[in-house]
């Protein structure tokens, strides 16, 4: 019998780490475990960028077809940003976790709202930076960005912060490895979750439960 998926969501401010943390646990995990996980690949109606796969980076749709999935209701959630339109797709998630697939939704914490109206057993997990000065000092260090850009991004991280209670747990990423590890240790919580491990260890139970009780001889 196949157990189940996980439904984790991960949210944090730009310059937290989430990315890293979400591709070294996928790396790890994934060679160390029987258990698959995946990151949630979200609808779009923007185009596609040079060196993004449809299906693979992203699910590339009409503004019409997004439009028509949201009447539908398909959508766990969905936003509009600059005129485009990010979703996720409610029956691609729970094809993955009924094919017992631990599956990582990458999304604000405005997406983690939706998600619970929903699905209200998801796991959420805020990624925070150890501070306002290492957060600024990230988003420098990347090189990319203005003063104006980075000033708008860490007045959106300070909002973005403002909602870390509303989450199961927060994971402060000072230390990479021990952020990383901490990370795995919420993901084996809810793998050794007695709801998981009855279908799990199934087979292992049922013998236990019926063991014959051997009478001591006089």
């Amino acid at each position: 019998m196949i157990v189940p998926g996980n439904l984790f969501i991960l949210s944090a401010p730009s310059g937290a780490g989430k990315s890293s943390l979400i591709n070294a646990l996928l790396k790890t995990d994934n060679q160390a475990s029987t258990r698959a996980m995946q990151v949630s690949i979200s609808h779009t109606t923007r185009d596609a960028r040079p060196g993004e796969n449809n299906g693979e980076h992203y699910h590339f749709v009409s503004i019409a077809e997004f439009k028509k999935q949201i009447s539908l209701n398909a959508f766990y959630e969905y936003a509009e940003v600059f005129g485009n339109y990010y979703g996720t797709s409610e029956a691609a998630i729970d094809a993955q976790l009924a094919q017992g697939i631990d599956v990582f939704l990458d999304i604000d914490w405005q997406g983690a709202q939706q998600v619970r109206m929903k699905k209200p057993g998801v796991t959420t997990i805020f990624i925070s930076p150890p501070s306002r000065e290492e957060l600024e000092s990230r988003l420098r260090g990347r090189g990319q960005d203005s003063d104006e850009v980075i000033a708008s991004r860490m007045a959106q991280a300070q909002a973005e912060c403002s909602h870390y209670n509303e989450f199961d747990y927060v994971i402060v990423n000072d230390n990479f490895d021990q952020a990383l590890l901490d990370l795995t240790t919420v993901v084996n919580n809810q793998r050794l979750k007695c709801r998981q491990q009855s279908i799990a260890q199934q087979s292992l139970f049922s013998k236990l439960l019926n063991i014959e009780t051997v009478e001591p001889t006089e």
